[in-house]
C-alpha cells in the first residue's frame, strides 16, 4: 500500500530543529501517523504484522505497536529477501512517481 505523507504543521514557517521532528512529512512521526490511520481501516486478517527495513523513518515503531496492536519486525541488515518484493516495488515507484 502507498501512504500519503503530508507536510506537518509548521513546515516552511518554523526553522528546522536539530533532532526535532521532520516537518517535511518524511519523519518517524508522519510515517507512524500515516500507517496507524491506514491500518485501522483494514480487516484484521490483513494487518497482523509489518516487516520493515532498518531506516530511521520507523523510529516510533513502539508507539505504532501500542496505537494499533500491529506486530512490527525488522529485517536483518543486508538481507533484502526478508522484505519480499519491496526493493523491486520501490524502484518502480521511484521511476514512475519521481519526487
Amino acid at each position: 500500500m502507498l501512504l500519503h505523507l503530508p507536510r506537518m504543521d509548521g513546515y516552511g514557517i518554523e526553522p528546522p530543529v536539530k533532532n526535532g521532528p521532520a516537518l517535511a512529512g518524511r519523519g518517524a512521526e508522519a510515517v507512524k501517523d500515516a500507517i496507524a490511520a491506514t491500518i485501522t481501516t483494514l480487516p484484521a486478517y490483513l494487518c497482523r504484522s509489518l516487516t520493515w527495513d532498518r531506516g530511521k523513518e520507523l523510529a516510533q515503531h513502539a508507539q505504532l505497536r501500542i496505537d494499533t496492536g500491529l506486530a512490527v519486525y525488522f529485517a536483518d541488515p543486508h538481507s533484502p529477501w526478508q522484505r519480499g518484493t519491496n526493493e523491486n516495488t520501490n524502484g518502480l515507484l521511484r521511476q514512475y512517481f519521481p519526487t
